[in-house]
C-alpha cells in the first residue's frame, strides 16, 4: 500500500489555524481519492529540530522522529507559506536536515529516499510560487526523491491584497484541477517506483 506524510513549514504553532495546512489537507484528501495510505501532517514548528545537517543533533533533538515517519512514506508532502516571497525557515531548515540523507544509503547502496516520489505545496499573498518550488524540488531531487510531472499545488493572493487561502469561500477551480493531478501522478508513480527501481 502506497503511503504519504504531509510536513507543513508554516510558522504557526498548532493549533492556529493555517492557509498552509488547509492546502495541504486537500492535497492530502486527493491522495486519499487515489488509495494512498496517509500517515498524517507533521507541523514542524511544533517541535524542536535543531539546526544541522545531521540526522540526529543531539541534545533533545526531535528531528529523528520526524525523520524516522519521512523514510517510511512513499510520498513526501512539503508544504510551505510564502514569506518575503521565499519558502519559511521552517521549510529551509527541513531541508538542511535532509541533507544528511546523502551520506546515508538503503541495503542496495542507494540513498534511502531513491524510489520515494515528493509533491510541494505553497500558500502565499504575493507572487514567489514558481521559485519556491523551483528551488524545493531541487533540494528534494538532491537527496534522491523522484518528482512526478506537475507536482507542485500552490495558491497566491493577488499583489497587496491580505486576503488568505483559509479565507476563500471555495477552493478555486484551478487549485482543484492542480491538487486532483498532482495526487494522480504521485500516487502512479510512488506505486511504479516501490516496485521496480534500479539499484545503486
Amino acid at each position: 500500500m502506497t503511503s504519504a506524510l504531509v510536513l507543513n513549514c508554516t510558522l504557526k504553532p498548532s493549533p492556529a489555524d493555517s492557509s498552509t495546512h488547509k492546502l495541504a489537507g486537500e492535497v492530502a484528501a486527493a491522495l486519499s481519492e487515489q488509495g494512498v495510505t496517509l500517515d498524517g501532517e507533521i507541523r514542524v514548528v511544533d517541535f524542536d529540530v535543531r539546526p544541522g545537517v545531521e540526522k540526529d543533533m543531539g541534545g533533545g533533538d526531535q528531528w529523528p522522529q520526524i525523520r524516522s515517519r519521512i523514510l517510511t512514506a512513499d510520498i513526501l508532502v512539503l508544504a510551505t507559506p510564502t514569506w518575503m516571497g521565499h519558502h519559511s525557515s521552517v521549510a529551509a531548515r527541513v531541508l538542511e536536515r535532509l541533507d544528511a540523507e546523502l551520506s546515508e544509503t538503503d541495503a542496495e547502496g542507494r540513498p534511502i529516499p531513491f524510489g520515494k516520489v515528493a509533491l510541494v505545496v505553497v500558500v502565499g499573498n504575493e507572487d514567489g510560487a514558481h521559485k519556491i518550488t523551483a528551488d524545493l524540488f531541487q533540494a528534494l531531487n538532491d537527496v534522491g526523491y523522484t518528482i512526478p510531472a506537475q507536482a507542485a499545488v500552490y495558491w497566491n493572493g493577488e499583489a497587496m491584497h491580505t486576503t488568505d487561502y483559509l479565507e476563500l469561500p471555495e477552493v478555486p477551480e484551478q487549485v482543484a484541477s492542480a491538487t486532483a493531478t498532482a495526487a494522480r501522478n504521485a500516487a502512479h508513480l510512488a506505486q511504479l517506483l516501490r516496485t521496480n527501481y534500479p539499484a545503486g
